[in-house]
């Protein structure tokens, strides 16, 4: 689809993209001034500690401790991150041998895919039903592969379906990891967003969480430095250990200033994570609105993505989203691209000024009264 997007909009049509989750505003000016400070430190542009600075680990830890409870030690319990997608590849290849089991949220972010791949490891999936509140049911789990298991991904704030997990589902993920000895790999990648000033719950404040997992953090949508590549996982101390080593080889850890910076977003005023937090409810609230008005029904979304039902009646996700695109020239996800429990609904991605929004709403509103059926070009 992004060779279409390009295509339309090289051939001068107005195009709202909606597709991607790449923030739209730019990184907060003091972050900025604090890497331009450090690049002209001649200490920054050496080699750094291979697993990273500590300044910035004890950073991360105490953004943990503040805003979620959670006690780590910087120096066992944090590992630095090139991206948090990468430690996302990274630690399926630490843990998986090929042919092992890795119990994958269905939809889920398609990433997580590329690290089983790569092990040649198999992948069994946790179907995401809006039956059980998109949460992953544990006692439907046939018990001899959860026996055979060995990793299991979760991710919430979850994309594509936006929803957030309570504390008792993490409570409950403790207790299924301990019995059936599954490292848990928690992606909190937009866990730093508070949407309706409630903080999404971290898997790691669950009683025994570290005991039988991690979680991975992004600085990407938090202070909209996705340009930046950095993130960090952090937890049991013995999957830290191992995705720091492979990260060694992979990267040398990341340029120093890049660091210095990151302890600044993370230590500084967070005023500008509160403003962000506000500027997406405020899109979300536009968005909603005007679907409903139009007759759509759809929930409340706690991210920075919607979650959409096809129209009744509409063929695939796929076909769909295509449709969208070329007759009313607006830009989603197709819910299939996330895996089969996805289809039936499209992602819509809410990285785009309230104007544009309200632009796409008109759009899919008139579009949707003429959705392609089954059997129209896919």
């Amino acid at each position: 689809m992004g060779s279409s997007i390009a295509h339309l909009v090289g051939s001068g049509e107005d195009v709202v993209n909606l597709c991607q989750g790449n923030p739209d505003l730019p990184t907060p000016p003091h972050i900025v001034e604090a890497l331009r400070r450090e690049v002209l430190d001649p200490a920054t542009h050496r080699y750094p500690a291979f697993s990273g600075l500590l300044e910035l680990k004890a950073a991360i830890a105490q953004w943990y401790a503040v805003n979620h409870g959670v006690e780590l030690d910087p120096g066992t319990e944090v590992a630095i991150l090139f991206g948090a997608k990468a430690g996302l590849v990274e630690i399926s290849q630490c843990f998986l041998n090929p042919g092992d089991v890795c119990l994958m949220p269905d939809p889920a972010f398609p990433d997580y895919w590329a690290g089983v791949v790569l092990a040649r490891a198999r992948m069994h999936p946790l179907p995401l039903l809006e039956g059980n509140g998109f949460l992953p049911d544990y006692g439907a789990l046939d018990p001899a592969v959860a026996d055979e298991a060995k990793l299991m991904f979760l991710n919430y704030p979850n994309n594509p379906t936006s929803v957030t997990a309570p504390p008792e589902f993490y409570e409950r993920t403790v207790r299924f990891a301990a019995e059936h000895e599954v490292i848990v790999a928690s992606d909190f990648a937009y866990g730093g967003l508070s949407l309706d000033g409630e903080p999404p719950a971290s898997f790691l404040a669950a009683a025994g969480a570290k005991e039988v997992g991690v979680e991975f953090i992004s600085l990407s949508k938090m202070f909209n430095m996705a340009g930046w590549r950095i993130g960090a996982v952090v937890g049991n101390r013995e999957v830290i250990a191992a995705v720091d080593l492979i990260q060694e080889h992979y990267y040398v850890s990341l340029p120093p200033f890049i660091q210095r910076a990151a302890v600044t977003a993370l230590t500084g005023p967070q005023d500008c994570v509160h403003e962000l937090s506000a500027i997406y409810e405020r899109r979300r609230d536009v968005f909603v609105a005007g679907l409903r008005e139009a007759g759509w029904q759809l929930d409340v979304p706690r991210s920075i993505f919607a979650w959409l039902p096809l129209p009744e009646g509409a063929a695939d996700s796929v076909a769909f989203a295509d449709e969208l695109l070329h007759r009313a020239k607006v830009a989603v996800a197709p819910g299939r691209w996330f895996g089969e429990h996805g289809e039936g609904y499209v992602r819509v991605s809410l990285l785009a000024p309230e104007d544009r929004l309200r632009e796409a709403v008109a759009r899919i509103a008139d579009f949707s009264k003429h959705p392609p059926r089954k059997g129209t070009r896919p």
